[in-house]
């Protein structure tokens, strides 16, 4: 079953006398549990036979206001809502570009991220991913207007085409790895978001945070399983992906994911204390997903999906 947070729920209402942490703790609590990342995985060979849009819940727009906004500058709260809503534009480019790299190794997912054709062979359908992810920049677009009354203008980015090599499954892996670091790096910073935000505000990256947790559990589910892994390989890789210099060759490293997000989000503007909050928010949710996917036995996805089609 697909978890919904109703925005009625007290933990997506701010309570302005916590401090970060505690927020910060909670918030995780309810979006990264175990059981909700579970239930998210758990719902996706459902979505493959029959992909159903996850609904918001409804939100009083005409009510967003710039005194949600607390505990940080509006100006660079803008700014980084400018910077997310820059990133989730070209939705359309990453659907195709995983898409393209999914198909030769498995149709249904391939289908799920970047969509098919329809039943006339004569215009593309897009996938339950591209469905889902499409309604983040018109929402963050709204709240713009709403905070600024002035719509936001759009520099536009240039999506990474599919660039295969003879190697499909190793072109998969290091796609794989860079889609699951953007939809995680994105939880991230939504869910800091939320801690300086209240109202409406808030329920609006609620839902935006509902999707990236429930995508991310999906990638990152769907990988482990695709690809088999021993308990110290994971522990090594998820180490060795963090760690590796941004001038790696391999330029799927989640440090370069994350040094482009902070260019894009005007980090060098950025408090001290804000920077600090926002990396403890990587490292604790980082934390949380390596204990869950821990969790995920290979008997436990096989029975979720099958065999993996790839031979370690």
């Amino acid at each position: 079953m697909l978890v919904s947070h109703h925005s009625s729920h007290p933990i997506v209402q701010q309570q302005d006398d916590l401090p970060f942490h505690t927020q910060l703790k909670t918030l995780i609590q309810e979006f990264f549990d175990h059981d909700v990342l579970t239930q998210h995985l758990e719902a996706l060979p459902k979505q493959f036979e029959q992909p159903t849009t996850r609904p918001w819940q409804k939100i009083q727009w005409h009510t967003i206001h710039r005194s949600q906004i607390i505990g940080i500058s509006p100006d660079i709260f803008l700014s980084i809502l400018l910077g997310a809503t820059e990133t989730e534009a070209p939705i359309q480019g990453y659907a195709h570009t995983s898409h393209a790299y999914l198909e030769p190794i498995h149709q249904p997912m391939a289908t799920y991220a970047g969509g098919c054709l329809d039943e006339h062979k004569d215009q593309w359908t897009p996938g339950l991913w591209e469905r889902e992810e499409r309604q983040h920049t018109p929402a963050l677009l709204r709240v713009y207007r709403q905070l600024t009354g002035e719509d936001a203008v759009l520099k536009g980015r240039t999506v990474r085409s599919y660039q295969p090599s003879q190697a499909p499954e190793a072109d998969l892996y290091r796609h794989g790895l860079h889609r699951i670091a953007t939809e995680y790096s994105a939880a991230c910073l939504y869910l800091w978001m939320m801690t300086h935000s209240t109202g409406a505000l808030r329920e609006v990256l609620s839902e935006i945070l509902q999707d990236e947790v429930h995508h991310m559990a999906n990638f990152w589910g769907f990988g482990l399983w695709l690809y088999p892994e021993t308990h110290l390989t994971r522990t090594l890789h998820i180490l060795k992906v963090v760690t590796a210099p941004s001038g790696s060759s391999n330029a799927h490293r989640l440090t370069h994911t994350l040094k482009r997000m902070m260019g894009v989000l005007d980090w060098d503007a950025w408090s001290l204390t804000h920077r600090l909050e926002l990396s403890w928010t990587f490292i604790y949710v980082l934390w949380q997903l390596h204990h869950w996917s821990d969790r995920l036995s290979p008997s436990q996805l096989n029975q979720l999906f099958g065999k993996s089609p790839i031979q370690q």
